[in-house]
C-alpha cells in the first residue's frame, strides 16, 4: 500500500512538473501581435511621405542637433569596443556632392564637423556610401582608393578603417566610420578585426532606429 501511494505521488509530480514546463514554453514562445489601428491606415502613406521629406533635409551641420545623450554615448562605446582612435558620422552636403563630418569623437572635431569636404567621387568612405557595403582594411594608407585629403589636413596617417552604411528610413543617408591613427612614418598600430566590424555595425544600427524614434517623435508631436 505505502509502494502505491508513493508511486501516485511521484505521478504527480512529474504531471505537475511537465505542465510548468508547457507553461513555460507557451510563455516563451508568446508573440506581442498588435494589429494595425485602421483609424491610422490612411495617414500611413502621408506619414511616410513626410519623414521621408525630413530625412532628405537633414544636413551634416544640423545633424548634431538631433544627437541626444544616449545617441552620443551609443556610438561612441561601439567606436570605443572597436578599438578605434576615433570615429566620424558622414553625411551628404546640399548639393550631393561631397560628404561631410557632421559628428566626430577626435580632439580636432571643431576642424572637421560641417567643414570638411570629402568629393563623393573619390575616397574609400565614399565608395562604402555609394556601395552600400561595409569596409575593413588595415594599411589603409598603401590603399590607392584612400583620398589623402583629410590625412593631409591633420598631418595624421590613417593605419586602419572601418566604414559601415549608416541607414534611417528605409534609405541609405551617410556612412559611419572609424580610424586608427598614427604619425606618418610611425609604425602601425594593432589593426581591426571582423569583431571590431561587427561592434561598429551593431553601434550603427542602434543609431539608426534611435534616430528614426527621434524624428517620428518630432513629426506626431510626441516629444518638442
Amino acid at each position: 500500500m505505502a509502494a502505491l501511494i508513493h508511486l501516485r505521488e511521484l505521478r504527480a509530480r512529474v504531471h505537475s512538473a511537465a505542465s510548468k514546463n508547457q507553461q513555460n514554453t507557451l510563455l516563451l514562445n508568446a508573440r506581442l501581435n498588435i494589429l494595425p489601428d485602421p483609424a491610422f491606415l490612411g495617414l500611413k502613406s502621408v506619414l511616410s511621405e513626410r519623414l521621408e521629406r525630413i530625412a532628405e533635409t537633414i544636413r551634416p551641420e544640423q545633424f548634431a542637433s538631433l544627437l541626444d545623450p544616449l545617441m552620443r554615448q551609443t556610438i561612441a562605446r561601439g567606436f570605443v569596443e572597436a578599438g578605434a582612435d576615433e570615429g566620424t558620422v558622414w553625411l551628404p552636403d546640399q548639393t550631393g556632392e561631397f560628404l561631410v563630418p557632421a559628428w566626430n569623437t577626435g580632439p580636432q572635431a571643431e576642424r572637421l564637423v560641417g567643414k570638411f569636404k570629402q568629393p563623393l567621387s573619390a575616397g574609400l568612405i565614399c565608395m562604402v556610401f555609394s556601395s552600400e557595403q561595409p569596409f575593413l582594411e588595415n594599411e589603409v594608407w598603401k590603399n590607392t582608393r584612400q583620398s589623402k585629403l583629410l590625412d593631409s589636413m591633420l598631418e595624421v596617417q590613417t593605419n586602419a578603417m572601418i566604414a559601415v552604411p549608416f541607414y534611417f528610413l528605409r534609405a541609405c543617408r551617410g556612412v559611419v566610420s572609424c580610424v586608427q591613427l598614427n604619425k606618418p612614418g610611425a609604425p602601425a598600430g594593432p589593426g581591426f578585426h571582423p569583431e571590431h566590424l561587427a561592434h561598429v555595425q551593431r553601434a550603427t544600427a542602434v543609431l539608426s532606429q534611435l534616430v528614426e524614434l527621434r524624428l517620428l517623435s518630432w513629426t506626431v508631436g510626441w516629444s518638442e
